[in-house]
């Protein structure tokens, strides 16, 4: 199989984690950078996940390093284009891409609305100019509770500009998703997509609290859920949708071992929901044409176990019934031109 040309749908993918090293090093090399001596030979050190960093601290500390590369709103632009230009180019038909405004103006001292417009106009070229549809989810983290107000506003102001979603990410083990449920119940309200990284790292609690409370249409990981029989049953009752992200767990330290993942038992005896996805690609150093490649050799997933997943990923876009219909008859056709 030639996985490039296997149709494929990313629901979980952050910009902040797909970038391309080669213009990381460009813009290090650059006035506006400034990079000490000697750290642009190291860069591709300093961002890999090596064997000894697999936690989710070690995870997390890289984020702050590579969010000093937005460096003004001609970068972000930039950064967003080659994003989905280099998904494109895997052969998606459809990227969700989530970023965090917060942190990208806080790091050169924009405004939000400087950072989110930047991006708005970075993938809106790509669509332009590479044949993907595209829509993007605006990050709120757990730790950043004062901007959290601002950034549903944000959001909902530019949901006619393709902004169609709202995610809760971060430390989700040591900071608990409780003070954002009125934010996440108006964001419902306000006609966004909600999707909350929880079960990662933590206990399925954290899913359970997801769906209960914060009325996620989608759960961001979600791999813990098989500790508890209740939440299972809730998940399948609800249609949650599980985005999962295979080498995105072994490199947090989320699962040990390959054969050990657990999306097969996620989906083929639990009967639930997933999705297959990247996270951070750029970070991770994979393309999802990989990961299903990996789905399919290490993790027993058929050629129509792996369509079924990219078509649920379809359904349950934050897009309108429209666009969505558009792009499940796209991806029918090109499976069909698979013989699948």
């Amino acid at each position: 199989m030639d996985w490039i040309k296997f149709p494929k749908v990313d629901l979980h993918r952050h910009l902040e984690g797909s970038l391309r090293l080669s213009t990381l090093e460009e813009i290090a090399a650059g006035p506006e950078y400034k990079a000490p001596p000697g750290e642009i030979l190291r860069l591709r050190e300093i961002l890999e996940l090596s064997e000894a960093e697999r936690s989710p601290e070690a995870f997390l500390a890289k984020f702050p390093i590579i969010r000093g590369f937005f460096v003004s709103p001609e970068v972000i632009a930039r950064l967003a284009y080659e994003a989905v230009a280099d998904a494109a180019e895997d052969g998606l038909r459809y990227l969700e891409m989530r970023f965090n405004p917060a942190a990208l103006a806080e790091a050169r001292g924009l405004s939000l609305e400087q950072a989110a417009d930047s991006v708005i106009a970075g993938v809106r070229r790509a669509e332009a100019d590479f044949d993907i549809m595209l829509s993007l989810i605006i990050t709120v983290n757990r730790a950043e509770a004062l901007t959290a107000g601002k950034l549903l506003q944000l959001a909902a102001d530019r949901l006619s500009e393709g902004l169609n979603g709202i995610d809760l990410a971060g430390d989700e083990v040591h900071i608990p998703a409780d003070p954002y449920r009125d934010l996440f119940l108006e964001a419902k309200r306000q006609g966004l997509g909600i999707t909350v990284h929880a079960g990662e790292w933590a206990g399925a609690e954290n899913v359970r609290f997801a769906i209960e409370n914060l009325e996620a249409d989608r759960i961001g990981h979600g791999i813990r859920i098989l500790e508890d029989t209740y939440t299972c049953e809730l998940a399948r009752e609800r249609e949650s949708v599980f985005e999962v992200c295979i080498t995105s767990n072994l490199q947090t330290g989320a699962v040990s071992k390959l054969a050990e993942h657990p999306l097969p038992v996620m989906v083929k005896e639990k009967g639930l929901l997933a999705t297959l996805n990247t996270d951070d690609p750029g970070l991770s150093e994979i393309t999802l044409s990989g990961e299903m490649k990996i789905a399919h050799e290490n993790l027993g997933f058929e050629l129509l176990e792996l369509k079924a997943l990219t078509m649920l990923a379809a359904d349950r876009a934050f897009l309108e019934e429209p666009e969505k219909t558009r792009l499940r008859a796209r991806l029918s056709q090109d499976f069909r031109a698979l013989g699948l």
